[in-house]
């Protein structure tokens, strides 16, 4: 086996938690995937001999990517760390963490997405795969103090985020307003299913806010009109079929009996490893 094969194999190897790593921290799949492909680029252009642990070298590479890739987005200023309040210094319990991690669920990508970069870097590293806060802060560039004050910040708000609704039939007849919305060029009735601070996610980029979602459903509605609800990986969606087969998907995520975000899968090979069932 050559060097390059060796590397490659070592590689994948790692690829399913690099793989979550990216999608927490950038809620987006197309994303996540082109931040671990720029990993892979940069364990191949270098020399790795002196690296003792790849696993934990990859994940801060792809940690730096990931927050260059939230910095670009330019959503929102981040807020200079001295200026919020003080926080507990001690760490949490590592039971605890996995407990709240796993309480939350599909929701957590919602709360995640209102973090500054740093934040959002520092709770999913550490709280959620236990990357230690001296390797966080070095990825920052902050001091670990500094990077435990980003972490319990963060993690004070994920406690208090709401639980997603779980209602399969709810969560159809929303979607079915949305699409008929959509269709009608009803502007009023798509506000009513959205989420104020809604976001809608695509290969193209982020929207964010009901307005500006709504006005890009009705940008879309040639689109809607010929979408078809289905299960998308479990998850109420739609999907718009060609020749009978899923050209792209909308994925849902409801808060409150309202579209949270909508995940929207464009390019024709990752639409077509998703598990879709038509309904």
């Amino acid at each position: 086996m050559s060097e390059n094969e060796f590397l490659a194999q070592s590689f994948e190897a790692h690829r399913p938690r690099l793989s979550a790593v990216a999608h927490r921290m950038l809620g987006s799949t197309a994303e996540a995937e082109d931040a671990v492909q720029e990993a892979w680029f940069r364990l191949s252009r270098s020399d790795t001999a002196r690296v003792e642990n790849l696993g934990g070298w990859l994940t801060t590479v792809v940690g730096r990517v990931c927050l260059d890739m939230l910095r670009s987005r330019k959503s929102r200023a981040e807020e200079p760390l001295e200026s919020g309040p003080a926080v507990a210094s001690t760490d949490p319990d590592p039971e605890q963490d996995a407990l709240l991690a796993d309480s939350v669920g599909s929701a957590l990508l919602v709360v995640l997405d209102t973090f500054t970069p740093a934040e959002r870097l520092a709770f999913v590293l550490h709280d959620l795969f236990a990357v230690p806060f001296e390797e966080v802060a070095g990825i920052l560039g902050r001091s670990p103090a500094a990077a435990r004050q980003l972490a319990s910040r963060a993690r004070r708000r994920v406690q208090g985020a709401p639980a997603p609704d779980g209602d399969l039939a709810r969560q159809r007849e929303i979607v079915d307003v949305f699409l008929a919305a959509s269709r009608d060029g009803d502007f009023e009735g798509l506000l009513a299913v959205l989420d104020p601070d809604v976001v809608a996610r695509s290969d193209e980029g982020v929207a964010a806010g009901a307005a500006t979602v709504a006005s890009g459903a009705l940008r879309y509605s040639a689109f809607h009109a010929v979408a078809v609800p289905a299960l998308v990986n479990g998850t109420t969606g739609l999907v718009v079929l060609e020749n009978g087969r899923p050209e792209r998907a909308l994925v849902f995520t409801f808060v409150r009996d309202r579209i949270a975000v909508i995940d929207i899968v464009l390019d024709p090979e990752r639409v077509s490893r998703l598990d879709i069932v038509l309904v």
